[in-house]
Protein backbone atom coordinates (compact mmCIF):
# COMPACT_ATOMS: atom_id res chain seq x y z
CA UNK A 1 0.00 0.00 0.00
CA UNK A 2 2.79 2.43 0.91
CA UNK A 3 4.54 1.63 -2.37
CA UNK A 4 1.45 2.75 -4.32
CA UNK A 5 1.30 5.97 -2.31
CA UNK A 6 4.97 6.70 -2.98
CA UNK A 7 4.43 6.24 -6.70
CA UNK A 8 1.33 8.42 -6.46
CA UNK A 9 3.30 11.17 -4.73
CA UNK A 10 5.96 11.07 -7.46
CA UNK A 11 3.31 11.15 -10.19
CA UNK A 12 1.57 14.13 -8.59
CA UNK A 13 4.59 16.28 -7.77
CA UNK A 14 7.06 15.64 -10.63
CA UNK A 15 4.82 17.16 -13.35
CA UNK A 16 3.95 20.08 -11.06
CA UNK A 17 7.66 20.72 -10.63
CA UNK A 18 7.86 21.50 -14.34
CA UNK A 19 4.86 23.85 -14.22
CA UNK A 20 5.98 26.04 -11.34
CA UNK A 21 6.58 29.26 -13.31
CA UNK A 22 6.63 32.14 -10.86
CA UNK A 23 7.76 29.91 -8.03
CA UNK A 24 6.07 27.19 -6.04
CA UNK A 25 3.13 29.43 -5.22
CA UNK A 26 2.06 29.12 -8.86
CA UNK A 27 1.23 25.40 -8.54
CA UNK A 28 -0.60 25.56 -5.19
CA UNK A 29 -4.06 25.35 -6.84
CA UNK A 30 -3.10 22.17 -8.66
CA UNK A 31 -1.42 20.69 -5.58
CA UNK A 32 -4.66 21.29 -3.70
CA UNK A 33 -6.73 19.80 -6.53
CA UNK A 34 -4.53 16.71 -6.82
CA UNK A 35 -4.15 16.01 -3.10
CA UNK A 36 -7.68 16.86 -1.97
CA UNK A 37 -10.02 16.27 -4.91
CA UNK A 38 -8.27 13.69 -7.07
CA UNK A 39 -6.28 11.58 -4.59
CA UNK A 40 -8.32 12.26 -1.43
CA UNK A 41 -5.19 12.29 0.71
CA UNK A 42 -6.24 15.46 2.58
CA UNK A 43 -9.32 17.52 3.33
CA UNK A 44 -9.49 21.21 2.37
CA UNK A 45 -8.86 22.40 5.94
CA UNK A 46 -5.95 19.93 6.34
CA UNK A 47 -4.43 21.32 3.15
CA UNK A 48 -4.86 24.89 4.42
CA UNK A 49 -3.14 23.93 7.69
CA UNK A 50 -0.19 22.32 5.88
CA UNK A 51 0.02 25.35 3.58
CA UNK A 52 0.18 27.68 6.60
CA UNK A 53 2.94 25.58 8.19
CA UNK A 54 4.91 25.55 4.92
CA UNK A 55 4.60 29.32 4.57
CA UNK A 56 5.61 29.94 8.18
CA UNK A 57 8.75 27.86 7.76
CA UNK A 58 11.79 29.39 6.08
CA UNK A 59 12.25 28.28 2.51
CA UNK A 60 10.19 27.94 -0.64
CA UNK A 61 6.42 27.45 -0.58
CA UNK A 62 6.87 24.08 -2.27
CA UNK A 63 7.99 22.71 1.09
CA UNK A 64 4.31 21.85 1.37
CA UNK A 65 5.16 18.82 -0.79
CA UNK A 66 7.29 17.36 2.00
CA UNK A 67 4.50 17.94 4.53
CA UNK A 68 1.95 16.28 2.25
CA UNK A 69 4.35 13.40 1.59
CA UNK A 70 4.82 12.95 5.34
CA UNK A 71 1.05 12.95 5.86
CA UNK A 72 0.52 10.40 3.07
CA UNK A 73 3.42 7.97 3.58
CA UNK A 74 5.62 9.06 6.49
CA UNK A 75 9.32 9.81 6.09
CA UNK A 76 9.61 7.93 2.78
CA UNK A 77 6.67 9.97 1.46
CA UNK A 78 8.31 13.23 2.52
CA UNK A 79 11.53 12.25 0.74
CA UNK A 80 9.80 11.12 -2.47
CA UNK A 81 7.56 14.21 -2.60
CA UNK A 82 10.53 16.54 -2.00
CA UNK A 83 12.64 14.94 -4.73
CA UNK A 84 9.66 14.93 -7.10
CA UNK A 85 8.83 18.63 -6.57
CA UNK A 86 12.44 19.88 -6.74
CA UNK A 87 14.26 17.40 -9.02
CA UNK A 88 12.71 17.92 -12.47
CA UNK A 89 12.55 21.71 -12.22
CA UNK A 90 16.12 21.88 -10.93
CA UNK A 91 17.37 20.00 -13.98
CA UNK A 92 15.41 22.30 -16.31
CA UNK A 93 16.65 25.42 -14.50
CA UNK A 94 20.23 24.24 -14.83
CA UNK A 95 19.86 23.68 -18.59
CA UNK A 96 17.92 26.89 -19.19
CA UNK A 97 20.34 28.87 -17.01
CA UNK A 98 23.23 27.85 -19.19
CA UNK A 99 21.28 28.94 -22.31
CA UNK A 100 20.11 32.13 -20.58
CA UNK A 101 23.66 33.24 -19.79
CA UNK A 102 24.81 32.65 -23.36
CA UNK A 103 21.94 34.69 -24.85
CA UNK A 104 22.04 37.82 -22.68
CA UNK A 105 20.46 40.82 -24.41
CA UNK A 106 19.03 38.92 -27.39
CA UNK A 107 15.53 39.69 -28.69
CA UNK A 108 14.41 36.13 -27.94
CA UNK A 109 15.43 36.41 -24.29
CA UNK A 110 13.63 39.76 -23.90
CA UNK A 111 10.49 38.28 -25.51
CA UNK A 112 10.54 35.30 -23.15
CA UNK A 113 10.90 37.60 -20.13
CA UNK A 114 7.98 39.78 -21.25
CA UNK A 115 5.82 36.77 -22.07
CA UNK A 116 6.35 34.85 -18.85
CA UNK A 117 5.83 37.76 -16.43
CA UNK A 118 2.00 37.90 -16.75
CA UNK A 119 1.79 34.09 -16.66
CA UNK A 120 3.67 34.02 -13.36
CA UNK A 121 1.47 36.75 -11.85
CA UNK A 122 -1.72 34.96 -12.94
CA UNK A 123 -0.58 31.65 -11.48
CA UNK A 124 0.35 33.26 -8.18
CA UNK A 125 -3.05 34.99 -8.01
CA UNK A 126 -4.78 31.66 -8.69
CA UNK A 127 -2.82 30.15 -5.79
CA UNK A 128 -4.02 32.86 -3.41
CA UNK A 129 -7.65 32.36 -4.44
CA UNK A 130 -7.39 28.59 -4.08
CA UNK A 131 -5.90 28.73 -0.59
CA UNK A 132 -8.56 31.23 0.53
CA UNK A 133 -11.27 28.89 -0.77
CA UNK A 134 -9.69 25.83 0.89
CA UNK A 135 -9.49 27.70 4.20
CA UNK A 136 -13.19 28.62 3.88
CA UNK A 137 -12.30 32.30 4.23
CA UNK A 138 -15.26 34.45 5.19
CA UNK A 139 -15.86 38.16 4.63
CA UNK A 140 -13.56 39.23 7.47
CA UNK A 141 -10.67 37.13 6.19
CA UNK A 142 -11.20 38.30 2.60
CA UNK A 143 -11.34 41.95 3.71
CA UNK A 144 -8.19 41.47 5.80
CA UNK A 145 -6.38 39.90 2.83
CA UNK A 146 -7.43 42.72 0.48
CA UNK A 147 -6.43 45.39 2.99
CA UNK A 148 -3.07 43.74 3.66
CA UNK A 149 -2.36 43.52 -0.08
CA UNK A 150 -3.28 47.19 -0.54
CA UNK A 151 -1.11 48.30 2.40
CA UNK A 152 1.88 46.32 1.18
CA UNK A 153 1.43 47.62 -2.37
CA UNK A 154 0.72 51.29 -1.75
CA UNK A 155 2.53 52.13 1.50
CA UNK A 156 5.90 51.55 3.08
CA UNK A 157 4.39 49.32 5.77
CA UNK A 158 6.70 46.45 6.63
CA UNK A 159 5.55 42.85 6.63
CA UNK A 160 6.20 42.33 10.36
CA UNK A 161 4.38 45.54 11.24
CA UNK A 162 1.42 44.44 9.15
CA UNK A 163 1.32 40.95 10.69
CA UNK A 164 1.47 42.45 14.19
CA UNK A 165 -1.28 44.94 13.37
CA UNK A 166 -3.58 42.26 11.95
CA UNK A 167 -2.91 40.00 14.95
CA UNK A 168 -3.74 42.87 17.34
CA UNK A 169 -6.97 43.70 15.50
CA UNK A 170 -8.08 40.06 15.44
CA UNK A 171 -7.25 39.70 19.14
CA UNK A 172 -9.22 42.85 19.98
CA UNK A 173 -12.17 41.62 17.91
CA UNK A 174 -11.97 38.19 19.53
CA UNK A 175 -11.88 39.60 23.06
CA UNK A 176 -14.41 42.35 22.39
CA UNK A 177 -16.94 40.28 20.47
CA UNK A 178 -16.61 37.07 22.47
CA UNK A 179 -15.72 34.98 19.42
CA UNK A 180 -15.11 31.31 20.13
CA UNK A 181 -11.44 30.36 20.38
Amino acid sequence: MTEHRLIGLALVFAPLSLLSFGGGQAVVPEILHQTVTVQGWLSGPQFADLFAIARAAPGPSTLIAALIGWQVAGLAGAIVATIAIFGPSSMVVYAVGRWWQRHDGTPLRRAVERGLAPVAVGLIFAGVVTVLEAAHAGPLELATTALACALLTFTRAGTYTLVGLVAAVYLALHLGLGWPA
